[in-house]
């Protein structure tokens, strides 16, 4: 109901003008976790898992967020990919896709892989076929007989 749920997240790096740079990770108890850092222009990685083929984020201050969607999925096709405003795609000639935002509070993206695409255009046909049946053939079928 609009309340923040923190990210189980992995594989946590911060990149910037240091070599390595160091962040402290600290776990209060019955508190989610948090990283800090001194501040400067930095770059947080991490691995997190996905679920229903969807990620968003939403942050207090705006921040650039990079995503890179894999060349198992894609985010091309409007019926099954959504993206929040602001977005720059980017395809890749490995099949690789990068969205990014420049300074947002929140993103989004959903994207699909070739199994949901396949289901995708399976059901408008299978929809286009019932059309020609209830609607067009009994429409020709009483013109003929109006005939």
């Amino acid at each position: 109901m609009g309340e923040n749920v923190p990210l189980e997240v992995a594989d946590v790096e911060l990149t910037g003008n240091c070599s390595p740079c160091q962040f402290n990770w600290s776990r209060p108890w019955g508190a989610p976790s948090a990283i800090t850092f001194p501040k400067g222009n930095y770059t947080v990685s991490f691995s997190a898992p996905l679920h229903n083929n969807n990620l968003q984020g939403q942050f207090l201050k705006p921040y650039s967020v990079n995503v890179t969607i894999p060349k198992e999925f894609d985010v091309k096709n409007p019926l099954l990919a959504g993206l929040s405003q602001g977005a720059n795609v980017t395809h890749y000639p490995d099949n690789t896709t990068a969205v990014r935002w420049e300074k947002t509070n929140v993103f989004n993206v959903r994207f699909y892989d070739t199994w949901h695409e396949e289901m995708l255009w399976f059901f408008l046909q299978f929809m286009g076929i019932l059309v020609l049946i209830l609607v067009i053939v009994p429409y020709l079928l009483s013109m003929k007989k109006s005939e």
